[in-house]
C-alpha cells in the first residue's frame, strides 16, 4: 500500500504541483502533481491544503483522452 487515498490533505503531499498556463489571472484552477508509483494528484488551487483526488496513471490518461476528444464539452 502506498498510503495515498482520495481526500488526503493536498498540503501533506510532498509534490511539485503544476497549473495550466491557461489558468485565469485570479488563480482559480486545478493543479496536478505526479506521485510515486505513477499516481497523479489533483487539488483546487484556491485551497492548496484541502483534499486531493488521487488517480492511477491509466485513469488520468483516459480522462485526458476524453477531454481532448471533446467528450466533456457539454458539461
Amino acid at each position: 500500500m502506498d498510503g495515498y487515498r482520495n481526500g488526503v490533505s493536498a498540503g501533506s503531499l510532498t509534490a511539485d504541483w503544476i497549473k495550466s498556463e491557461m489558468s485565469s489571472a485570479n488563480g482559480q484552477c486545478v493543479e496536478l502533481a505526479s506521485l510515486p508509483g505513477g499516481k497523479v494528484a489533483m487539488r483546487n488551487s484556491t485551497d492548496p491544503d484541502g483534499p486531493a483526488l488521487i488517480f492511477e496513471a491509466t485513469e488520468m490518461a483516459a480522462f485526458l483522452d476524453g477531454a481532448r476528444k471533446g467528450e466533456f464539452d457539454t458539461l
